[in-house]
């Protein structure tokens, strides 16, 4: 468990991940973004945001690993039920 994640299962697919920046991705040498989209097609978000979104849900899980909390699944909320709280 501890240790490098094996990476490269995407053919010509790179993502990656520099301290300070979020997340990063191209397909062949071009740049590409991350993207949410549904079953039908439909694109929900792309982009930054996606990817700040997908970072900040991943460092959440692991530090919640890492504080002994036990907490296996980290969600992020809609912006809209966020808003209620």
């Amino acid at each position: 468990m501890i240790g490098q994640q094996p990476t490269g299962a995407i053919e010509g697919v790179v993502i990656s991940k520099v301290s300070h920046e979020s997340l990063r991705v191209s397909v062949n040498g071009k740049p590409a973004r991350l993207a949410i989209v549904l079953d039908d097609g439909t694109i929900v978000s792309a982009g930054d945001d996606v990817a700040r979104e997908a970072e900040a849900v991943t460092l959440n899980c692991y530090r919640n690993v890492l504080q002994g909390k036990g907490f296996l699944r980290v969600m992020s909320l809609p912006l809209s039920f966020e808003e209620k709280s």
